[in-house]
């Protein structure tokens, strides 16, 4: 069994919502990723920021074989994806 960092098991759980995609300064999210507000939030007062992975942490989860690269139609942008390890693993410890 393998244990995660915090930083980790949030990097896991941004790859459960979706692919993730290469931005500048080194670091992953998801496609077309913008500043959203809660819908609690009448008057948008609290943005809540864009959650990103770095890319030390990606390449880490993908050592473990909880990420892997997928294939994409759009050229020679790399796309990570989660693994059915990573959910299972998700599913086992949080």
């Amino acid at each position: 069994m393998t244990t995660l960092t915090p930083t980790q098991i949030r990097g896991l759980k941004l790859a459960k919502e979706g692919t993730l995609h290469p931005q500048p300064a080194k670091k992953w999210t998801h496609l077309n990723a913008t500043i959203t507000y809660a819908k609690s939030d009448r008057f948008q007062e609290r943005p809540q920021k864009v959650k990103f992975l770095t890319t030390t942490t990606l390449t880490e989860l993908k050592e473990m074989g909880l990420l892997q690269e997928s294939a994409t139609n759009e050229g020679d942008e790399q796309v990570h994806e989660i693994t059915m390890a990573g959910k299972m693993w998700l599913l086992k410890n949080k």
